[in-house]
């Protein structure tokens, strides 16, 4: 199996099989096309394929008679957030986030720094179909790459939304696992120049990820004996990429990534109600959050693209997801995992008490997650066979993504991954047990 997953979040695959460098050019040129040349700005991770991805990208973006702007190795909200400090035309982030390091993949941004919405990428996808790109002739072609720094002007907007005088004063001990990623170069100094004293690992850039790339407790085992033999208010593990953020309360407790999305849902509401933007796969948690504070919850499809719409149509006071995402409007409507540090120390510093009390505070609930490999020609078909399955049950289900169904012990939701050749699996009830009912329950149906 050698899928390529093109879709809204982008075109991402496994370098050298079908991650190639005519791909790459391709796209590359279709965005440009697309955007009709102008000024595009283009960043990277840390992979060790990343220089031969940016090679192919600036080609294609400069055979489109573009601009480039090269901000090197930078998290990709930086690039976001960089898209109007450059008045820019859009932007491409090389990254495959928390994909493994054999993987790349292509992030296309458009010029108010948000990813391209579904009817946008279609739209891309088309022109590449077709390959009707734009050429620029010999003397059309720009003849210099720009380079910029994104972190400084990325440091003063977070500088800006955050309330940095509260956190000096607690002067917070801080664990951090940057997963040697692009977000290296953010973090550790934004947390020392707002009076924290940082205890960092894995935070070179030149190096190689030293776990899988995804914050979730199975790759926090370094983050979590950091924070405990220093004692630290706090840790924070990141994606490849400083999108998806991963916790450790200062007992030295990893907790689930999903688990991010609803601490900081909860700081943020203990500050004023609103509406809370997420996905139908997150936690309920979040539904029973927004409940206790006065707030009210919009559900959309999975995906950083339908978070962001929601979060513009209805207002948002707070968006995000079960992978560890999050987003505050105040400083762009897209997942940053440096703003979802922000927010929290902020949080901790207003109320004066431990991460862990927020943590205690959640309702208690279970969750499960398992993704089943399949064959890309097969997702949907498996779907539609699960669909039949339950049809026969005689069920009520969802639609809006996958396939969604609450029943009496909790819910459970079926879809195909939008960046993986895999069906993704997520149940949530009261208790463990019952959670592993649900999902036993699920994959006997998917086998069928």
């Amino acid at each position: 199996m050698k899928p390529l997953k093109i879709g809204i979040t982008g075109v991402r695959g496994i370098v050298g099989e079908t991650f190639t460098p005519e791909v790459v050019v391709g796209f590359s040129q279709a965005f440009g096309t697309y955007l009709d040349g102008g000024r595009i700005l283009v960043c990277r991770d840390t992979r060790a394929s990343g220089p031969m991805v940016r090679a192919a990208v600036i080609s294609g973006l400069l055979a489109a008679g573009c601009e480039v702007i090269d901000l090197g190795v930078s998290p990709t909200p930086s690039l976001q957030l960089a898209v109007k400090w450059l008045k820019a035309d859009g932007g491409i982030a090389i990254t495959a986030g928390h994909n493994p390091s054999q993987w790349n993949a292509l992030k296309f941004v458009r010029g108010d720094g948000l990813y391209l919405n579904p009817t946008q990428a279609e739209e891309l996808l088309d022109i590449f179909h077709q390959g009707e790109f734009v050429k620029a002739t010999w003397d059309q072609i720009k003849p210099a790459i720009q380079r910029q720094d994104p972190i400084e002007n990325h440091i003063e907007q977070l500088n800006r939304v955050f309330d940095v005088e509260s956190i000096k004063r607690r002067r917070f001990k801080v664990g951090v696992d940057c997963c040697n990623g692009a977000v290296s170069k953010l973090i550790p100094r934004w947390l020392q120049e707002i009076g924290c004293e940082v205890v960092a690992i894995n935070d070179d850039p030149e190096a190689p990820f030293p776990h899988a790339p995804e914050p979730k407790p199975e790759t926090m085992a370094q983050l979590t004996a950091v924070v405990k033999a220093a004692h630290a208010d706090i840790g924070f593990a990141h994606d490849a990429d400083g999108e998806r953020l991963g916790l450790v309360t200062e007992l030295g407790q990893p907790l689930s990534e999903e688990l991010t999305f609803a601490v900081a849902t909860m700081i943020r509401l203990e500050q004023g109600p609103g509406t809370v933007v997420t996905n139908i796969s997150t936690t309920g948690a979040v539904d029973q959050i927004a409940a206790i504070y006065g707030g009210n919850v919009i559900r959309t499809p999975v995906g950083q693209t339908y978070i962001s719409e929601g979060m513009i149509e209805f207002n948002g006071v707070i968006g995000g997801e079960g992978s560890g995402g999050v987003t505050v409007p105040e400083l762009h409507s897209t997942h940053d995992s440096a703003a979802a540090v922000g927010l929290i120390l902020e949080g901790l510093a207003r109320a004066g008490k431990p991460i862990s009390e927020f943590v205690h505070a959640l309702p208690p609930l279970a969750m499960l997650k398992h993704n089943l490999p399949v064959e890309p020609n097969r997702l949907y078909s498996v779907l539609q066979a699960f669909r039949v399955a339950i049809d026969r049950e005689q069920l009520t289900y969802d639609l809006t993504d996958g396939i969604r169904l609450v029943l009496p012990q909790g819910w459970v939701h079926v879809r195909a991954s939008n960046t993986e050749s895999m069906i993704r699996i997520i149940v949530e009830a009261e208790d463990t047990k019952t959670a592993q009912h649900l999902l036993d329950w699920a994959r006997d149906r998917l086998n069928k």
